[in-house]
């Protein structure tokens, strides 16, 4: 019998015995899974309190990329699903200490309408007119997968007010990162294509609208991100990691919790090196960040350990905040709200959680989730939680016209959780992937690489269960 150990329990490596589970009768392989702390599920984690539905980690997931959807219907988890609430599907913005509503039909970085983006508060006069410029702008002149930073790009095309009122809120914050540094071929290559395709994003934009209204009938009613396409679970993404985990344990999968591997060495097989002692295994997969991947490598391949330790990585905290619906003097009549880092705020951005989804909070209750941290906001992180939630309870005070003191408040720290796609990121996983390929049994899985989504760590554990099959 085959070997198989996967070292990580968050989703990538749920998600890669999972699928071994599926593909490989169990008289065939042994799957043992290594999980440093004392659960599954990583930063998925959903807990309750008060009649209060928390998401500690991620709220949700894009079902535009179809891997965690299709695991929830192999998992027995479709009456589970839930969308977006299908009213207030917009977001804010704040300019000047006040909410203002993203465009309706605004897309990130650019109008799919015309008269919501000529009308909008967000931006000047001045910056109305450059962002106008992309109108009549010529592509810039590239040679194959050329790669340029956010900040660059929408400096180039749109000026830097939409960088600084727009993209670097809207954008950046999806990826708590530095959009100077931030590659927009490995995060939103659509937009670098547009620019050689069509040559005014803008046009690009109006003329995908214009069909999709053609297709469908449909308007592009939404601003910001495109709420539709949002999925949860009825009680919280924990809902998938629970299920997983019991898939899993049936189908006769070790998992070993509260196990560090401190190193992997390699002579013909592999060898696991763990708190409780060395394991052998014919094929492995590290579901762990990058950096860490890195450190265990160090002995078998230190090339490959030191691209691994490229990869840079910010630290977040999400904080859960509870209030009577009473102390909030604003309509919540959105799904949240993001903060321009010229703002000068703690809060970089806000989810009113019990809008966006149903369960979250009783009746009478509002439930709200602030992000702080990121690329931008380290120091935030030095904070210790009282002072944490004080910056974070005053912001919000004065945003939302809050008053009196929350319910409870959680904070959730996330140190060193999300990759940094700087760019020539793209170039530095071929590298590294080209690299793990001359391991025999190694493969790669986690956000780092390919996608920082809940659906693209799937895809990736999924991925590495297939080539692990192959290999072992």
């Amino acid at each position: 019998m085959k070997h198989i150990v996967i070292i990580g329990g968050g989703i990538s490596g749920l998600a890669a015995a999972h699928r071994l589970t599926e593909l490989a009768p169990d008289d065939k392989i042994q799957i043992t899974v290594f999980e440093s702390s004392a659960r599954l599920g990583g930063t998925l984690r959903t807990d309750e309190r008060d009649g209060f539905l928390l998401e500690r980690g991620p709220d949700s997931f894009i079902s535009e990329k179809p891997q965690a959807v299709d695991l929830a219907h192999r998992l027995g988890l479709s009456s589970n699903l839930i969308e977006t609430n299908p009213e207030h599907r917009r977001s804010f913005l704040v300019r000047a200490g006040r909410l203002r509503p993203v465009p309706e039909g605004f897309q990130l970085l650019a109008p799919t309408r015309m008269w919501p983006f000529v009308t909008t508060d967000i931006f000047s006069i001045a910056g109305k007119v450059r962002m106008a410029g992309d109108l009549v702008l010529p592509r810039r002149s590239v040679n194959g997968n050329a790669d340029e930073s956010l900040a660059n790009f929408v400096r180039r095309r749109l000026g830097k007010e939409a960088l600084n009122r727009m993209a670097q809120p809207m954008v950046g914050g999806i990826y708590t990162a530095d959009p100077e540094k931030l590659s927009l071929r490995a995060t939103l290559p659509r937009f670098l294509d547009m620019e050689q395709a069509e040559r005014s994003i803008i046009l690009a934009m109006w003329r995908k609208a214009k069909k999709l209204r053609k297709e469908t009938g449909k308007g592009s009613g939404v601003s910001g991100a495109r709420y539709s396409l949002f999925m949860s679970f009825d009680r919280g993404m924990q809902t998938l990691v629970n299920k997983l985990g019991e898939q899993i344990k049936d189908r006769g999968v070790i998992t070993r919790l509260n196990c560090k591997v401190n190193s992997v060495t390699h002579s013909g097989n592999w060898t696991i090196n763990t708190e409780m002692g060395p394991v052998g295994a014919d094929a492995i997969c590290l579901a762990v960040p990058s950096y860490i991947a890195g450190a265990l490598l160090a002995q078998v391949d230190p090339p490959l350990s030191s691209l691994l330790e490229r990869i840079e990585y910010s630290s977040t905290a999400t904080i859960n905040l509870a209030y009577r619906r009473s102390q909030i003097g604003h309509a919540l009549d959105g799904f949240g709200f993001v903060v321009p880092n010229i703002e000068g705020r703690s809060v970089i951005a806000c989810s009113f959680s019990s809008v966006k989804f149903a369960g979250r909070a009783p009746a009478d209750c509002v439930l709200l989730r602030a992000f702080v941290g990121g690329a931008l906001q380290p120091e935030m992180l030095a904070l210790n939680d009282e002072e944490m939630l004080r910056r974070i309870t005053s912001d919000l005070a004065q945003l939302i016209s809050i008053s009196g003191e929350p319910l409870f408040a959680e904070v959730s720290r996330w140190i060193k959780s999300m990759p940094q796609y700087e760019v020539g990121h793209l170039q530095l996983v071929d590298e590294i992937e080209a690299r793990a390929l001359k391991l025999p049994g190694l493969t790669l899985a986690g956000n780092a690489l390919r996608g920082a989504g809940i659906p693209d760590c799937i895809r990736s554990g999924e991925s590495a269960a297939s080539t692990m099959l192959e290999l072992a």
